[in-house]
């Protein structure tokens, strides 16, 4: 027997018609040195429309990929409606790759045209001569340098059109976006989402159990457009009515404080390092003012309790924790409390790494493969699956370590127990085996940021004659603030196992991080194997 119901394919463009015509009025505001650039709804569905019919002039045709390279801004967001709805595939290249990686994703991808920001064309110009796919470069903006060669402006390119450009009926699992992996051990690696799996994923997100965006909100969105589609945030904002505030690329603690006081947004997010500078000029700013917010979503990487615990304590604002990658597009898991959990214990769920969402299964396995019980005790590595997790990587030509028996191996390793709460432990690249036995470098690292001293600090598995590896501690301390490794060994001996303890340290000014802002633990393993490091080792 059948249902009786309507067929439609699940569409990018039904969620920008949704958001078009029910919250024509809602907001799309660009932070600039000048101030702030206001678009409705309405105006960028419009403009994209224009966006949409230059494209076609310029001979992009359905499946051709069309890159941008752009801060978070109302361009950027006309050209996530404009080329997903076209039929074409939005391409979003990370600003921060190195110039070799951004050649390759380039052309892997083989991308027909470029959009860019003016102030990001010194370090396309790198590639230029690298990248043959690309036949068109359309800059946002004033093109003085010449530094591309022959370039198209953005306003006299839409200008030349008309709004009114038809999306054409596609089918909901043609490919929309294309996004690549950070790289952080060999090249990046493509996954390409569907239109059913965004329009999916964006629907998920409205949930109360997830992110809850609605109407009610404005999202003060940090995390780059460029990594996981923005969280797919973008995309939530027309079907769920709620205004953007795009920051460019004015990301550091002093001007977000600026703007979570001038522009009032009611949720944000960003990976944790932008929250922890945050808290820093908040500390000594008498002007921050945080009492819009109802919530921060942090994800990219462990989220320390203190951190969770000062927004709470101090700014009343509630510090979620999400969990996700490229693979998953990227909404996964969200530490929300249960339903009557008593706010002293709340805490403990909100430091998890997250409870599974509805509309994704996630399962641990051991070395062998073989599926662990929930127990919320027994370590293993998670795999995922569901529709808006990824089956494959785009053109690899094997891919099957990274996919076990039609599960998403994640390369996360921790504990799942009977409520859904995963908690992580490490990457597998990551995990330090020490005698036989894991030492988990986050929990060191969220719990020695715990200090007062602490700014930061990353935790990496060096080698060891007796235990094979043992953990170096890097640290960057607060301004002003000074602190022994003995001192800390003995914060940390109040907190952890007494083999976890490590016997290295070295303080650094900075810890490298990835073009995602996560800490960069294979630049510290080469830096302490090349003797680059000032390592002082406890007995």
């Amino acid at each position: 027997m059948q249902s009786t119901m309507q067929e439609a394919p699940l569409l990018i463009s039904d969620i920008v018609r949704h958001g078009e015509w029910i919250y024509a009025d809602k907001k799309i505001l660009t932070v600039t040195p000048e101030g702030v650039n206001e678009a409705t709804f309405h105006q960028v569905s419009k403009r994209a429309e224009q966006l949409a019919a230059a494209l076609a002039n310029l001979g992009v045709k359905a499946g051709d990929r069309v890159g941008t390279f752009m801060w978070n801004n109302q361009t950027h967001m006309e050209a996530y409606v404009a080329v997903p709805c076209m039929g074409a595939v939005l391409h979003t290249l990370n600003i921060r790759l190195f110039p070799e990686q951004l050649a390759y994703v380039i052309n892997h991808g083989a991308d027909k045209v470029i959009i860019i920001d003016p102030t990001l064309i010194p370090l396309l110009a790198k590639v230029r001569d690298q990248i043959p796919t690309v036949e068109h470069i359309i800059v946002n903006g004033p093109d003085e340098s010449g530094a591309l060669g022959a370039t198209l402006d953005y306003e006299t390119l839409i200008g030349a059109e008309r709004p009114g450009y038809l999306w054409p009926v596609l089918d909901e699992r043609s490919a929309a976006i294309m996004c690549y992996t950070s790289g952080t051990t060999g090249n990046p690696k493509g996954v390409v989402y569907s239109h059913r799996s965004t329009w999916l994923h964006s629907m998920a997100s409205t949930t109360a159990n997830s992110i809850a965006l609605s109407e009610r909100d404005r999202c003060l969105l940090i995390v780059p457009m460029f990594h996981v589609n923005g969280w797919g945030t973008p995309y939530t904002s027309f079907f769920a009515g709620t205004e953007l505030i795009m920051p460019q690329m004015f990301l550091q603690g002093e001007p977000i404080i600026k703007m979570i006081r001038e522009l009032r947004p009611t949720i944000s997010l960003g990976v944790p390092t932008v929250w922890n500078d945050v808290l820093r000029v908040a500390e000594n700013n008498p002007e921050a003012d945080l009492t819009s917010l109802r919530a921060i979503l942090a994800g990219g990487s462990a989220v320390p309790r203190h951190m969770i615990e000062a927004f709470r304590d101090r700014y009343h604002v509630d510090l979620i924790q999400g969990w996700g990658m490229t693979e998953t597009s990227p909404l996964a898991a969200v530490s929300i409390p249960p339903a009557g959990t008593d706010e002293a214990l709340a805490i403990d769920y909100r430091v998890k790494a997250g409870r599974v969402v509805a509309g994704v299964e996630v399962r641990i396995t051991d070395d062998d493969g073989a599926v662990i019980a929930r127990d919320g005790k027994t370590v293993g590595e998670f795999e995922i699956r569901g529709p808006w997790i990824t089956g494959s990587y785009y053109d690899v030509e094997d891919d099957a370590g990274k996919f076990h028996d039609g599960w998403l191996r994640t390369g996360d390793i921790g504990t799942l127990d009977a409520e859904g709460f995963m908690v992580i432990s490490d990457r597998t690249k990551d995990v330090i085996k020490s005698g036989g036995e894991w030492i988990s470098s986050v929990e060191l690292e969220v719990t020695m940021m715990a200090h007062p001293a602490v700014f930061e600090a990353a935790v990496v598995a060096v080698p060891d004659e007796k235990w094979q590896e043992r953990p170096l501690c890097c640290v960057v301390l607060r301004p002003d603030a000074s602190a022994t490794p003995e001192a800390l060994r003995t914060f940390l001996s109040e907190r952890v196992a007494k083999w976890w303890l490590p016997e290295r340290w070295t303080f650094l000014e900075t810890i490298p991080k990835t073009s995602v802002g996560k800490f960069d633990k294979k630049v510290l393993r080469a830096q302490y194997a090349a003797d680059e490091l000032n390592v002082i080792t406890l007995a």
